[in-house]
């Protein structure tokens, strides 16, 4: 059975003398997005309200005609792009004060020019034509590094700038066939995450992460005191900037890397996979920097993607689903279990654990298919 969904290409764009028109574009996006949200705190403070964003749209289309004519100029589905993401921040924010999501989302804030990041293109306004994309507003072709092809129907294509100053190309496609055939193997694993050993299989097999924010600590160091030494504001103050995003993006780049082969290295060996859902907000109070180190959600996603490219099976236990202290043969609870005992004994049946061994293999037996 073929798995249709939809994906997104990134494709960085050459080092070229026009794209400095890019940022220009994108410092006009960031110009409507201040005046968008103060429109929203004015608002609020006067009639204690909220803007929809059909009443959003029909005062862009007056500005346009009375105060700001050269917004005439920019992309219009662009520009309706900045007020759609300003309404669903407050829309997210609304649910979470309302309760129907959990996660904590606050209310949308200004951002600062330079991590004003992306405009988008949904139907018109642009040409894509092998690696180059043509952008009517600009009257100007620009070239991608075209590593592979797109597949599927495109949806939209956004222009993105990253802290170090490259831009891309992303473009988003639907009805994606992401299918693809690997020979079955009859194994299955469950898997427990942990801060020493990154991850522990029910089979005993043990893989440590390399931890690459530690390792690049000295290089993270630098760069910020580099940093703290320059005038905010000044060109050597973003020089000094876009060094640092450049130390962060590497980081970023190494580890994605070794997450999508060990993904990968999974998936071929094992047909099923069991991981746990963990409370990363509460692991961050007490272990901090490690657990964004190790970014368990990151790789939970690439493995959830994974799985699902190569028709595997993924199984997640309950965010408060005992795995650690219940025996798995008898099913005994040790109530006095600490987490500085990596081995102990049932105090029912007498069977000897590994203390992630035995967690993961509960992790795989109470795991339900994502």
């Amino acid at each position: 059975m073929n798995l249709f969904v939809m994906k997104t290409y990134k494709y960085e764009l050459y080092h070229q003398s026009n794209v400095i028109m890019l940022g220009n574009i994108l410092d006009d996006m960031h110009s409507i997005h201040v005046h968008l949200l103060r429109l929203h705190r004015r608002y609020y403070r006067m009639y204690g309200g909220y803007i929809s964003l059909g009443r959003m749209l029909k005062h862009i289309t007056k500005l346009k005609r009375r105060r700001k004519p050269h917004w005439k100029q920019l992309p219009s589905q662009a520009i309706q792009d900045v007020a759609i993401r300003i309404d669903k921040g407050y829309q997210r924010f609304f649910d979470y004060k309302q309760g129907k999501i959990t996660r904590k989302t606050g209310r949308p804030k200004i951002k600062a020019k330079h991590k004003y990041n992306s405009w988008m293109f949904t139907q018109a306004g642009y040409k894509l034509v092998d690696n180059r994309i043509y952008i009517s507003c600009l009257d100007k072709w620009y070239t991608f590094w075209k590593d592979r092809d797109w597949t599927g129907e495109v949806k939209n294509v956004s222009v993105q700038r990253d802290g170090v100053g490259d831009y891309h190309i992303c473009v988003v496609c639907d009805n994606v066939d992401a299918t693809d055939s690997l020979s079955k193997t009859g194994n299955e694993a469950g898997g427990d995450f942990g801060i020493k050993t990154f991850i522990t299989l029910s089979d005993g097999t043990q893989i440590e992460s390399p931890e690459f924010y530690k390792a690049s600590l000295n290089a993270i160091r630098k760069a910020h005191r580099m940093l703290s030494r320059k005038q905010k504001g000044s060109h050597a103050w973003y020089r000094a900037l876009r060094h640092l995003n450049r130390v962060y993006k590497k980081i970023r780049n190494r580890r994605e890397d070794w997450f999508y082969k060990l993904a990968l290295r999974l998936v071929r060996k094992y047909d099923v996979i069991a991981i746990e859902t963990l409370n990363l907000e509460g692991m961050k109070k007490l272990w901090g920097r490690k657990v964004s180190d190790l970014a368990f959600g990151k790789f939970s996603l690439i493995l959830e993607w994974t799985c699902k490219k190569y028709g595997k099976t993924l199984l997640k236990s309950g965010k408060w689903t005992a795995t650690t202290k219940p025996c798995h043969v008898c099913g005994g609870k040790n109530e006095n279990l600490t987490l500085a005992d990596r081995q102990w004994t049932c105090p029912s049946c007498g069977t000897h654990h590994d203390r992630d061994v035995n967690a993961a293999i509960n992790i795989l037996r109470v795991g339900v298919p994502v």
